[in-house]
């Protein structure tokens, strides 16, 4: 029982003591830029109507696609336990031969480039 209350008691003064330092120890300097309503980089006064370059839809679709390859084959060291373990390897290697030749195709399409 004296153990219980000695670790309440030493979690409550800690997070105490840690809730009071993270209020008191931060410098609160208020200046034009920390005041202003955005904080993305944009200047708020513009126009709301900005282009917006579609490589950062292409590197988004990219990503998305790669996550959903790494989501999908991560089952697959189990995959040596199904009734047809040459079969699951198979498909799975022809998966990723397939995503790697899209990839190297769209690098080699300049696709990846930045700046043109």
């Amino acid at each position: 029982m004296n153990l219980i209350i000695t670790i309440i008691s030493i979690t409550l003064a800690l997070s105490t003591i840690l809730a009071v330092i993270s209020f008191w120890l931060p410098l609160m300097n208020p200046d034009q830029e920390k005041l202003s309503p955005y904080e993305c980089g944009f200047d708020p006064l513009g126009s709301a109507r900005l282009p917006f370059s579609l490589r950062f839809f292409l590197v988004a679709i990219l990503f998305l696609l790669f996550d959903l390859e790494i989501a999908l084959l991560l089952p697959l060291p189990w995959g040596d336990q199904l009734p047809t373990p040459l079969l699951t390897f198979f498909w799975a290697a022809l998966v990723l031969i397939l995503l790697t030749l899209g990839l190297i195709y769209e690098w080699l399409q300049g696709g990846l480039e930045w700046a043109e």
